[in-house]
């Protein structure tokens, strides 16, 4: 359906030259949302509550993001996970747990798309920090309105294998070039995970969110809200950080 839907937008920006010479390709669409969203490295404190089926929770860590695929983090509260810490570098991915046992878990391959303590979000999720242009063709199928702010909506198709997601539709505000809405789906077409940005701060030059709402499609309950507390883009990350030892430290 979507890509007959997309064939068809084609075939009317050929029939209106005009049209189609205001809009914005897909590949500058995802260009300006790089832009914003890429992050050489960052120091960011965030706030993660869970609404499951058992009740809410909220969660509070500290995480240190260097380059694409280079992250440590802290979980400082509640008291339950505090002390808690993940480290991923590359394609592998540790978790480090004080009590009972002392215990660092590898995490690899599927594994990396299960969820993060109960949440909505992945281990993918979490620690993604890749330029949708490298990973992604995109075709812009139209304009949309999201909460009074006036979107292009884009069409994404992995051109990698190593992608969580397949394919990707997402509505781009026009002016501050942040995804608004999104939905990820498997090679299948499968819906398996929404996000909403609904709150968004300048910050650095740019604009970022500072609070989305993700939601599991396969998954009962009623989302998982995520909120950048503080995000410092200048401080360096140590490279000590960025090692399994800093995980018993």
């Amino acid at each position: 359906m979507r890509h007959a839907l997309t064939a068809a937008v084609l075939l009317l920006l050929a029939c209106n030259p005009a049209a189609a010479a205001d809009r914005p390709t897909g590949e500058e669409v995802l260009a300006r949302i790089d832009e914003n969203m890429y992050v050489d490295h960052a120091v960011t404190r965030s706030t993660m509550i869970v609404h499951a089926r058992s009740g809410t929770r909220t969660i509070t860590s500290r995480s240190w993001r260097k380059g694409k695929d280079n992250s440590f983090v802290e979980y400082l509260s509640p008291a339950r996970e505090r002390g808690k810490k993940m480290l991923r570098l590359g394609d592998k991915l540790w978790n480090y747990a004080p009590e009972p046992e002392d215990r660092i878990i590898a995490i690899s391959g599927h594994l990396l798309r299960q969820s993060v303590m109960g949440s909505d979000l992945s281990y993918e999720d979490v620690t993604e920090n890749t330029e949708l242009v490298e990973k992604y063709d995109a075709a812009v199928v139209g304009e949309e309105e999201i909460e009074g702010r006036a979107c292009w909506v884009v069409e994404m198709t992995a051109k990698v294998p190593d992608v969580a997601y397949h394919s990707r539709k997402i509505w781009v505000d026009e002016e501050r070039w942040l995804a608004l809405r999104e939905e990820r789906f498997a090679r299948s077409g499968k819906l398996l995970k929404t996000t909403r940005i609904t709150e968004v701060f300048r910050t650095d030059g740019r604009w970022y969110p500072r609070r989305m709402v993700f939601k599991d499609a396969l998954a009962r309950g009623d989302g998982t809200e995520f909120i950048i507390d503080d995000i410092d883009f200048e401080t360096e990350v140590p490279d000590y950080l960025l090692t399994k030892a800093a995980l018993r430290k």
